[in-house]
């Protein structure tokens, strides 16, 4: 494995009032001009490579398959989904064949749960687009995310807009889980979720954030906002959601996903040509990415983590850790010692993010990135 490898993990630093102009923005949220681009892909425009590759696809996990329940309904899904945050921001005129594989891999090795948003450039259309393809629109499990303010306080308008872009690139009638990206206008959006999940539009509700300074406010809508999901940060190096976060999920009923679980590949940067522990053969860890993931999906109020690639080997390695077995207690106390032993992760935090990647969609990342305000457990 090359353990500088660019895995990524859904968030939405990107997209930030502080990071994009509001003329962007519009864009990505499909409010201004350039959503005219999209109709050539879901027209079929593109490269053509996804229709020359749609053999049937197996959806249904086999039986060895690390599966976690969704507590409100007992559904289960596999506990390693794919996230999309700037790998899947391919334009159409752009070579796609690594991330249409890195898709069909992710469905022929059990996955099942992707998570998009409109503001991840072009990661809807092309999960779209692939989903048509391979003929799994039906089946798989989307995690979607609503940003919008309105023109005025309690508009709806613009989050009703974004929820039928979504549904037309998706080409779904119902989107599995929506969530309220970032906690922005949460107060707003969560009672029209509630709304769609009453109508049928969509069959979840929750709440996202990535950042463990907004830990306290994420806590409050888990005890108080009737979630059915949240997406936080949780990582080997960033634990602070073991105190308070999980737990009260655990207790209210409530599906975890994770984001950042491999920390913007700066954990690959941390171990680059350090060997895998030998007691990580243990839990059946062949490589890095299995070692970090299978710490986070370990957690029992875990439901399921989604890191994201563009990279289709790498996303083989990540479906790795869907094998049992998975770390005791014991054992993810001695994960954890062991890298806090090894030099630089405790100066994680400090590193940029996607060391030595770039990206080249409709999604841009402020250059130098800001050093990332990390609050950790002890």
């Amino acid at each position: 494995m090359n353990p500088d490898q660019s895995h990524l993990t859904p968030d939405r630093s990107a997209c930030s009032s502080a990071s994009l102009s509001r003329r962007t923005t519009l864009r990505l949220m499909g409010l201004g001009a350039a959503s005219a681009a999209i109709p050539a892909i879901l027209n079929g425009g593109g490269t053509g490579q996804a229709q020359e590759q749609a053999s049937p696809l197996m959806l249904n996990p086999s039986s060895d398959v690390i599966t976690k329940e969704i507590p409100r309904t007992k559904e289960r899904i596999p506990a390693i989904g794919l996230g999309t945050f700037l790998t899947f921001d391919v334009l159409s005129d752009q070579p796609r064949d690594n991330i249409q594989q890195v898709m069909r891999r992710f469905i022929d090795a059990g996955g099942r749960q992707i998570d998009v948003s409109p503001l991840y450039g072009m990661s809807e259309v092309n999960v779209g687009e692939f989903a048509r393809a391979f003929g799994v629109t039906d089946d798989l499990f989307i995690t979607n995310k609503i940003w919008a303010t309105g023109e005025y306080l309690s508009d709806r308008s613009h989050a009703q807009r974004q929820l039928e872009q979504s549904m037309e690139r998706l080409s779904r009638d119902r989107i599995d889980a929506m969530q309220v990206h970032t906690l922005v206008n949460v107060e707003v959006i969560v009672p029209l979720l509630k709304a769609w999940k009453q109508e049928g539009r969509i069959r979840y509700v929750g709440v996202t954030h990535h950042e463990a300074l907004y830990n306290a406010p994420m806590e409050w809508w888990i005890e108080n906002g009737d979630l059915d999901f949240v997406q936080v940060r949780y990582s080997i190096f960033e634990r602070s959601v073991e105190e308070r976060i999980l737990p009260a999920a655990a207790e209210q009923g409530t599906a975890v996903l994770v984001n950042m679980a491999l920390e913007k590949a700066r954990l690959f940067e941390v171990v680059k040509g350090q060997p895998l522990p030998d007691f990580a053969r243990e839990i059946g860890c062949e490589n890095w990415a299995q070692f970090f993931l299978k710490y986070v999906i370990s957690h029992p109020a875990v439901t399921a983590a989604i890191p994201a690639t563009s990279n289709p080997d790498h996303l083989t390695e990540n479906m790795g850790a869907l094998k049992e077995p998975l770390p005791d207690t014991a054992m993810r106390a001695r994960m954890v010692q062991h890298m806090e032993s090894l030099s630089g992760f405790d100066r994680l935090g400090q590193m940029p993010w996607y060391p030595g990647k770039q990206f080249n969609g409709l999604v841009r990342l402020p250059n130098p990135r800001p050093i990332d305000r990390v609050a950790r457990s002890s």
